[in-house]
């Protein structure tokens, strides 16, 4: 698949960002007091959620938005195919039952009939226009321009990671993340660790100097790989196909690096708070991925050496390896100490001048206090905004996948100018051109 020319912009900064939304203020400050009057910011009004991508993520943030706030509604389904439709409406519904039965008021909290549940690639735009707040669950690939609409329609979001598969589509969230702060739009982010409790202790204390200053970190997440593939119907076309295995694809999904192990890229950059690399060197190819789903093309190891300008250095690993030992962990080194953060394991220790201190504040649900904030933000009319950190965290996954396909250092400058788009030529069903090939190091090209 070609890629494609697109417009270079200056890399994400606090100034850039800040600069860029208060560009974007030209366009929309005739919107903002239209906007702010049906923003639900106090009150017990109900809040209209529409759920764009019904597999098992958008089926999970559609239950956490519900018991986020009595007044939320589940009022409309958007997926690209009506069998995903039916099944997670069927999904709900059924937890929605079940919910009930211990609060009886869940029963008003789903509310999704035929008509308010829209098939196909242009659906979420009708569930848009008729939705106070939006959850974007769809695949990466369709993060821009799912997140674009919502913004122009003035929607309060949930936007899953990772935010972009390609420099095109992370500049275009870009400028919808600018553009929601001047709506004064609430923009969350599904970079969960963020908003769990002893993580948030654990990188406070590491901030304010519990391990003296950060030198170095290291990030893993090694896992035994996605679920397989979905065996084609003689009825599918080729997009359908490719959409229905997703993860398989670079231009749907990223890579690994970037649609799943972006969770501990986002850490990394947490502990280094947020400041961001110079260049990274990435490597990585294929070990033990099978050519099953038809044409993927991803790989499925990398380790990456991320660059600061002040000689810090950020390392992280991922690798998709049945059978070998699993790991998803940070291990931050300062000048006086280290730490290690393991959630899974409950792990968010320091260690320095050899006294080891554990985190014991309550441990929370993290998946769930992405949407008690996001609701709260909403009624209280203070709207919150991760649009910063979520597109520098996805940039840092897609200069490094980048890295390893060429073989070569991406400074975070060329990431910005890069001329890479991953999209197809049209986004509609029906056949599509051969597949990328694997990418091979030192040959593919870095653009």
């Amino acid at each position: 698949m070609a890629p494609h020319n697109f417009r270079s912009v200056d890399s994400v900064s606090r100034r850039g960002f800040v600069a860029t939304a208060a560009a974007a203020s030209t366009t929309v400050a005739v919107l903002s007091d239209s906007v702010g009057r049906v923003a639900h910011a106090a009150g017990s009004d109900r809040l209209k959620v529409g759920l764009v991508g019904c597999g098992g993520r958008g089926s999970g943030a559609a239950m956490q938005a519900m018991h986020a706030d009595p007044g939320v509604v589940l009022w409309a389904l958007a997926d690209p195919f009506a069998d995903r439709l039916k099944s997670g409406t069927g999904v709900l519904g059924r937890a929605v039952a079940d919910e009930a039965q211990k609060d009886a008021s869940f029963a008003d909290r789903f509310d999704c009939p035929s008509e308010r549940q829209f098939a196909g690639l242009e659906g979420y735009k009708d569930l848009i226009a008729c939705c106070d707040v939006v959850l974007l669950a769809a695949p990466p690939a369709f993060r821009p321009m799912h997140l674009k609409a919502a913004v122009e329609a003035g929607k309060h979001i949930f936007c899953e990671k990772p935010m972009a598969v390609d420099a095109a589509g992370l500049r275009s969230v870009r400028e919808s993340a600018a553009v929601a702060i001047e709506k004064k739009l609430s923009l969350v982010a599904g970079f969960c660790w963020r908003y769990a409790t002893r993580e948030r202790d654990v990188f406070k204390r590491i901030h304010d100097g519990g391990i003296g200053q950060v030198r170095a970190a290291y990030t893993t997440y090694n896992a035994s790989g996605f679920r397989g593939e979905t065996p084609r119907n003689p009825e599918w076309s080729d997009m359908e196909y490719y959409i229905r295995n997703w993860q398989y694809y670079t231009w749907l999904s990223g890579d690994h690096i970037v649609e799943q192990a972006v969770h501990s890229i986002d850490r990394l950059a947490w502990a280094m708070d947020d400041e961001m690399p110079v260049s990274v060197l990435c490597t990585g190819g294929r070990e033990m991925r099978p050519d099953v789903p038809l044409g993927n093309n991803i790989y499925d190891h990398f380790v990456a050496a991320f660059h600061y300008a002040d000689g810090r250095r950020g390392f992280h690993m991922c690798r998709h390896f049945p059978g070998a030992a699993n790991e998803n962990a940070d291990y931050v080194i300062g000048t006086t100490g280290t730490a290690t953060i393991n959630g899974f394991a409950n792990q968010q220790e320091m260690v320095t001048n050899g006294t080891r201190w554990q985190s014991n504040v309550p441990k929370n649900d993290m998946y769930q206090q992405e949407h008690n904030e996001l609701f709260a933000s909403i009624r209280s009319g203070k709207p919150i905004h991760d649009g910063e950190r979520m597109i520098n965290s996805t940039a840092m996954a897609i200069m490094a996948r980048m890295s390893a396909y060429t073989g070569q250092p991406v400074t975070w400058a060329h990431l910005w100018d890069s001329k890479e788009d991953l999209a197809p030529p049209a986004w509609k069903l029906g056949p599509m051109p051969a597949m990328a090939p694997v990418a091979v190091p030192g040959k593919t090209k870095l653009i």
